[in-house]
């Protein structure tokens, strides 16, 4: 015995075989639209009225018609069909669009950008943010990356990214720093000292030390050191009294105030890279891309106003 719920709750497959009969006003017709044949459209009808224990359509021999019954029906049928289509359109662009992909860089990601990214959720609690760390370029697509914050080269060009719009952040400014414990055995009076110095190098600032030094108008050749990935290292080793490091000096406010670190040489020098959010040509119009970089670019802003005084 089929209970009354039951039938009060018809499958859509049914509804959509009379929905299709009662606009074409003919199975055929109803079957080449929903790609099925005419007797499968023909067995859901029937089953359908079966179901409701009422007839839909007056069957002749030239076509059918709507009963009294099935015209009521079918207005009703259609306009909860097209509930049903839109908030399942509804429910998958939510899912697929409202997600953000964003590659960061370690350092910056955890320092600078975490510490804000409350607010970001607080404005867009529409948008899912999922977090990937990248070091260097890579390929948007194979990596199912929408965004990414990345280092390049200052200047107008900025990092030549194939495919991608590159939006100028924030430029850094670096100086040498090291532990107190290792100054106290390794005095430095002048900038030439540092040349002698155990140097830590970061991987992707290869030039780094070189331009500080020009900076400077110091001549040598920067010795050979340790090399590392991530400044946050760089930062652990330099604590670790292993060296002097080029920090950019807002990515160790922590250590600085604390006096885990210190200024090694008083000369702060523009670096020659810059943060850049990096973009596929495709996403340009890609909400969530256009609502991160809109505030990312606010929060820079506020920083370089209220912090760094630009």
């Amino acid at each position: 015995m089929v209970s009354l719920s039951r039938k009060l709750l018809p499958s859509t497959s049914a509804l959509a075989a009379f929905d299709s009969v009662a606009r074409l006003g003919s199975f055929s017709a109803a079957a080449e639209e929903l790609s099925l044949t005419q007797g499968a459209i023909s067995r859901q009808v029937s089953g359908l009225e079966e179901q409701l224990g009422i007839a839909l359509f007056d069957r002749t021999s030239r076509g059918v018609l709507l009963t009294a019954a099935g015209e009521d029906y079918a207005k009703a049928v259609a306009t909860a069909l097209a509930q049903i289509r839109s908030a399942s359109l509804a429910v998958m662009t939510k899912r697929h669009s409202d997600q953000l992909n964003l590659a960061i860089l370690p350092t910056f990601g955890t320092r600078w950008l975490m510490p804000r990214i409350p607010q970001f959720v607080a404005r867009h609690p529409e948008i899912t943010l999922n977090f990937a760390t990248r070091i260097g370029m890579f390929d948007f697509d194979r990596d199912g990356i929408d965004m990414a914050i990345h280092v390049g080269p200052m200047g107008e060009k900025g990092p030549d990214w194939p495919g991608a719009e590159c939006t100028f952040l924030m430029e850094e400014m670096v100086a040498p720093v090291a532990s107190p414990a290792f100054l106290n055995t390794h005095p430095i009076g002048k900038g030439e000292d540092l040349l002698r110095m155990p140097l830590l190098h970061m991987a992707s600032r290869p030039g780094a030390w070189t331009h500080w030094f020009e900076s400077l108008g110091v001549a040598g050749t920067p010795a050979q050191g340790m090399r590392f990935e991530q400044f946050g290292s760089v930062a652990q080793a330099c604590i670790a009294g292993l060296g002097v490091a080029l920090m950019p000096l807002f990515l160790i406010d922590s250590e600085l105030a604390s006096g885990q670190l210190v200024e090694a040489f008083p000369h702060q020098v523009r670096s020659p890279s810059a943060y850049y959010a990096v973009a596929p040509v495709s996403k340009a119009s890609f909400r969530p891309v256009v609502a991160f970089r809109t505030w990312l670019l606010e929060e820079v802003g506020r920083y370089g106003e209220e912090v760094v005084g630009w």
